[in-house]
């Protein structure tokens, strides 16, 4: 995992900062984690350094992990944004650890497994310690082969392959369904109504779509970061 300020998302633009790093004993392994910059938290969960351990790989045990690493650093509470897989463990942490989240962002993500295209849900199907060989030439792979500590793990890791203001971001050529995208909004209490003329009627929940770019791509989009910094950064709404 990796934790930074909310403003820190820039950190496409390639601004230097001190990087702290260390392991975290939770839930029966050492999970990895950097710390770059500092101020309020950001936590970013990404795939790599930690070694698996024998247990199956779920969203709910993401979450678990999550919560424990901050219990663990001792933060209160942090804003989560979290890409594909790790966004399905965003979510999850927001619905068991909701006091843990004060914002979430989840990039190119479902909530519903059906909201994936059928090709897609095919080839995730195929996914298992079989199709390891044929990955490799792929970017996943080649990410996961220059940072995890054991690399001949990767075909183990395909076989187990209060509500916070929420951002889901899609790109216009995602590997989900844009009704998809726009009921997941909704979900969120979003595209209810028209806002009015002055935003009284505007949900806290945001929604943006990238134009011109895939599920496989949408992390290296400079667009990505200039669209949820100002989500992040925003105040909160006061509720109640």
């Amino acid at each position: 995992m990796l934790l930074a300020t909310s403003a820190l998302v820039g950190a496409q633009t390639g601004t230097a900062t001190a990087v702290k790093t260390g392991y975290a004993p939770v839930n029966g392994i050492s999970l990895y984690y950097e710390i770059h910059g500092g101020g309020e938290p950001l936590i970013l969960l990404h795939g790599g350094r930690t070694t698996d351990i024998d247990r199956a790989l779920s969203f709910e045990a993401m979450a678990d992990d999550m919560a424990a690493l901050m219990k663990h650093l001792g933060i209160e509470k942090a804003d989560v944004m979290d890409y594909s897989l790790g966004g399905g463990a965003a979510l999850r942490t927001a619905i068991q650890y909701p006091g843990l989240v004060r914002k979430l962002v989840v990039v190119s993500t479902v909530f519903r497994r059906d909201g994936w295209y059928p090709e897609v849900l095919a080839a995730m199907g195929q996914m298992g310690a079989g199709a390891a060989e044929t990955m490799k030439p792929s970017p996943i792979y080649q990410t996961y082969a220059r940072i995890a500590p054991r690399p001949a793990d990767w075909p183990v890791l395909l076989a187990k392959t209060g509500k916070a203001p929420t951002m889901p971001v899609f790109a216009d050529a995602d590997a989900m369904r844009p009704e998809h995208m726009v009921r997941f909004f909704q979900l969120l209490g979003g595209g209810k109504k028209d806002a009015g003329w002055n935003g009284s009627g505007m949900s806290d929940a945001r929604l943006a779509i990238l134009p011109g770019v895939t599920h496989y791509n949408i992390c290296s989009s400079p667009a990505l970061a200039s669209t949820v910094t100002p989500f992040l950064d925003a105040p909160m709404q006061r509720t109640g």
